[in-house]
C-alpha cells in the first residue's frame, strides 16, 4: 500500500502566491496539487518554480482571469482541457482532466455567477449539468475518479457563515445547491464530510469583508469529491487554514485528502 496526498487550492493568481506555495509545499509535499484561478497566460506561467520542487506541471490560463493547473509527481497518461461535448464555450481554462496510473483527476474552477439574474449564473448552472453529463457518459462508479476544485457552492447551511443572509447568493441559492447535488449524487462522496461533521469549517474568506478570516466569516467552496472506490481508500481529508493567515494570502486555502492505494 502506498500513501498518496492530493490537494486543491484556488491561488487567486499563481505568480502572486509563489512564496505561499513554496512555504506550503515544503511543509506539505503532496503528490498532486490542483490549482485554480491562476490568472496568467501560458507563456508567463512559472514552470521552473514547480520543476525545482520536483513536480511536472500541466496548465492552461489567460491574463488576469480563470486558469487551471495540476502539479504532479505522477507521470500523466492522458491530459484534456475543457469539455468534450462540442458545446460552446469549451471552458479550457476552467476544466482540466488528467489520468494517472492510479486514478483520474478532474480539476475545475466553476463560474461564480455574479448574481441570480446574470447570464453568468445560467452559465454556472449549465456548467454543472455539463459535468454531470460527462460523468454519466465517460465514467462509472467503478472508476477511480477524483473531482476537485473551487466549486463556488456551499452545499449546506453548515458550510457558510450566517446562512440566513445568503439565501439569494449565487454560491448558496437553493437552485445552485440543487444542481450541485444532482451532479454529486451521480455517485460521488464529499471526502471532507466523510471525516468531518462539524459546522464552521471553511476554505474561503472574502477579502472584501472586514476581518472575515479572524472572525471566521467564511464559506466551504473548495471540495474533494470521489467515487466510492477511492473513498474507501481515503484515510483523511482536511482544510489547512494556516496559509490564509500568512502574508499576502489567497482568499482561499488548501484542502487536502490522503489515500492508501495499491
Amino acid at each position: 500500500m502506498k500513501s498518496i496526498q492530493i490537494a486543491t487550492f484556488n491561488v487567486n493568481s499563481v505568480r502572486s502566491r509563489l512564496s505561499i506555495l513554496e512555504q506550503w509545499l515544503h511543509k506539505n509535499p503532496v503528490d498532486l496539487l490542483a490549482l485554480q484561478e491562476t490568472k496568467v497566460t501560458d507563456e508567463l506561467f512559472p514552470v521552473s518554480f514547480f520543476h525545482d520542487l520536483g513536480y511536472q506541471i500541466i496548465y492552461r490560463g489567460q491574463k488576469a482571469y480563470n486558469g487551471v493547473a495540476v502539479a504532479t509527481r505522477f507521470e500523466p497518461i492522458k491530459v484534456h482541457f475543457g469539455f468534450k461535448d462540442d458545446e460552446d464555450p469549451l471552458a479550457d481554462t476552467r476544466l482540466l482532466l488528467i489520468q494517472t496510473p492510479q486514478f483520474f483527476l478532474l480539476n475545475s474552477y466553476i463560474p461564480q455567477g455574479k448574481s441570480i439574474d446574470h447570464l453568468d449564473y445560467q452559465y454556472k448552472m449549465r456548467f454543472f449539468q455539463r459535468i454531470h453529463n460527462w460523468l454519466k457518459n465517460d465514467f462509472s462508479l467503478e472508476d477511480p475518479l477524483v473531482w476537485v476544485g473551487d466549486m463556488n457552492v456551499a452545499p449546506t447551511a453548515a458550510d457558510v457563515a450566517n446562512p440566513e443572509e445568503k439565501k439569494n447568493h449565487v454560491c448558496f441559492h437553493e437552485d445552485v445547491r440543487k444542481i450541485y447535488y444532482n451532479t454529486v449524487n451521480w455517485g460521488l462522496i464529499d471526502l471532507f464530510r466523510q471525516f468531518n461533521s462539524q459546522p464552521g469549517e471553511y476554505s474561503f474568506w472574502d477579502y472584501r469583508e472586514r476581518n472575515s478570516f479572524r472572525l471566521n466569516i467564511g464559506w466551504r467552496l473548495d471540495h474533494i469529491l470521489c467515487t466510492p472506490l477511492l473513498a474507501k481508500s481515503a484515510i483523511d481529508c482536511y482544510i489547512d487554514k494556516e496559509p490564509r493567515g500568512w502574508e499576502k494570502p489567497s482568499d482561499h486555502t488548501p484542502v487536502v485528502a490522503s489515500f492508501q492505494l495499491n
